[in-house]
């Protein structure tokens, strides 16, 4: 069950931040004891892919804090973010970590369904984020995009941490998702419905 909240949590990051949870995975596992990467995602811990990483993530963090640019972004990130989660899930839910310590039988008969569920993670959390940033910006006229930017990075960086060392807490964060989404549906159709009666009132004017 720990493989499944590692995986979920890394690829839920890469929803939110696409270089994020791979770069901590290739962080940790280069330089400390904290997570020991399977043989077949031992090039996470690559120093060039290391760097190469750090350099696309400081692209990401840049754009993605610019109203309008970010929105091209997010466009740009919907084949990014899905495919980083998928790699995120493979190699996270497949590791041992200080809490995971024989996750090679887990998904042992079906290597690609923790590939395929990390995409469909990472597009979830992906697609929500895209539909919420041009209300932020719409309704701050642009000056709460680097706020909310910021605040999806450190949730990345925390989930991916959080992921690695206590998985568990990974569940608080999906209960979280879900409330929010929920929250924002409501919102949105709370909003279409205010400009719907406010279009209407200014017909019969």
């Amino acid at each position: 069950m720990f493989e499944v909240l590692t995986g979920t949590g890394l690829a839920a990051s890469a929803g939110l931040n696409a270089y994020i949870p791979l770069l901590t995975m290739g962080l940790l596992a280069r330089y400390t004891d904290l997570i020991d990467l399977p043989s077949g995602w031992q090039w996470l811990g690559n120093g060039w892919v290391v760097v190469i990483l750090a350099v696309l993530l400081t692209v990401e963090v840049v754009a993605d804090k610019v109203p309008i640019v970010d929105h091209v972004n997010d466009v740009v990130q919907t084949v990014v973010r899905p495919t980083a989660g998928g790699l995120a899930f493979g190699a996270g839910s497949s590791s041992e970590t200080v809490t995971v310590s024989d996750p090679g039988h887990f998904f042992s008969s079906s290597q690609w369904v923790p590939v395929v569920t990390g995409v469909l993670i990472a597009l979830g959390v992906h697609l929500l984020k895209s539909a919420a940033r041009p209300v932020i910006n719409a309704a701050t006229a642009g000056v709460g995009a680097p706020v909310a930017s910021t605040a999806e990075d450190a949730t990345s960086v925390v989930m991916s941490l959080v992921a690695i060392i206590l998985p568990v807490l990974v569940l608080a964060f999906l209960v979280g998702f879900v409330l929010f989404l929920f929250w924002f549906l409501r919102r949105r159709k709370d909003r279409r419905r205010e400009r719907q009666a406010a279009r209407a009132a200014g017909f019969r004017v």
